[in-house]
């Protein structure tokens, strides 16, 4: 007698899947449920040039579908050539780009082309973007901010003994093209702890309320993490508190807070013959635990896929980074619409105001 098996074969399997993936949540559709992909894919459009069609040639997929993509990819720090494959494998990824009637899907060349189209400008205007969307829905910079920067690992380059020199010197080496394009001259080395790092560097502004990047400014390893403070202080942040660790302390940058009417919340640091005194040790301790918000969101970001770079090159590194806080800002965003969170609470919701916010609606 034929064993009996649990295994059930039907015509609509695949329909009974996707209700049971609704069932037990699909994160992506938590996005795509409250992230307004038209308006970002209409931003990218107004940098995009379009052909008329009127030469010929494969039609373009849709701008959406690209931008869903892209940011996907940088969710989960996906190659191109992974990128290609999970859409042609996995459901959920054909769902959230809007494949999952289409018989073709953009190609790994496809996605790396309208990567390098939209380039930094591009990067730079979702990251606006979103951060339309977050006012729009009420998540306006409060409470003050936390500034901090965080190392971005890039490929390390094997250059010989003789080419470091030319570089150094400023020449050139009788590199081949090929060879050039895989050599990336732009990162540098830096030690942190007694750890060397190769790669560049990511300098963000968090407000204290919400938790989401406000300024972003990237640069190379080796630059001080105080060198984009200015470019990442948001004025805007109704809140005038400025929590940073000691790397931040200077007597320039406290006289630059007190003049804009900021509260100087820089950790003091210890000099030579001249320890810290115990009121300072606990003004620290209390900066310390304000300023940890900055460190949940360098933590989310890895937890997205990773902050390790998959380009060659400063240009592409700096788009790479302001979409890993673009994509950080849209999925927290998502997760509070979905949780029905407040941005005038003061503190989280609890399941009964929650459930009175829906009934309200």
């Amino acid at each position: 007698m034929t064993p009996r098996s649990a295994l059930k074969f039907d015509l609509f399997a695949d329909s009974s899947r996707k209700g049971k993936l609704d069932e037990v949540g699909d994160p992506l559709q938590v996005i795509a449920r409250h992230i307004d992909f038209g308006q970002l894919a209409a931003l990218a459009d107004d940098l995009l040039e379009r052909s008329d069609g009127r030469k010929g040639g494969r039609p373009a997929y849709p701008t959406e579908v690209m931008v869903r993509i892209l940011l996907l990819k940088r969710l989960y720090n996906l190659s191109d050539e992974q990128m290609e494959f999970q859409l042609l494998d996995r459901m959920s990824y054909q769902r959230f780009c809007l494949l999952q009637d289409s018989m073709n899907v953009p190609d790994r060349n496809t996605i790396w082309r309208f990567g390098e189209r939209i380039g930094e400008d591009g990067a730079i205007a979702l990251l606006h973007g979103v951060d339309v969307q977050l006012h729009r829905h009420g998540f306006i910079a409060r409470g003050g901010q936390a500034i901090d920067a965080t190392l971005v690992p890039a490929p390390v380059q094997h250059i010989g003994k003789d080419d470091r020199c030319q570089i150094a010197q400023g020449q050139q080496p009788e590199w081949s093209d090929a060879k050039r394009r895989q050599k990336d001259l732009d990162a540098t080395h830096t030690k942190k702890h007694g750890k060397g790092y190769f790669g560049y560097k990511l300098s963000v502004s968090v407000d204290h309320k919400h938790g989401f990047i406000r300024g972003v400014a990237t640069g190379t390893a080796s630059e001080h993490d105080g060198h984009h403070f200015d470019e990442v202080l948001d004025q805007s942040n109704t809140g005038r508190q400025v929590d940073t660790d000691k790397g931040y302390a200077s007597k320039r940058r406290q006289e630059m807070l007190k003049a804009l009417g900021f509260k100087d919340g820089i950790q003091r640091k210890a000099h030579k013959n001249k320890p810290l005194s115990a009121c300072q040790q606990r003004r620290n301790k209390a900066i310390a635990k304000r300023r940890a918000k900055v460190e949940h969101v360098f933590a989310g970001i890895r937890h997205m896929g990773g902050k390790f770079l998959r380009c060659i090159g400063r240009v592409r590194a700096r788009a790479t980074m302001v979409l890993m806080a673009a994509c950080y800002n849209l999925k927290r965003l998502a997760s509070f619409l979905d949780s029905g969170m407040d941005p005038f609470f003061k503190s989280k919701p609890s399941k009964t105001e929650v459930r009175l916010q829906a009934a309200n609606r």
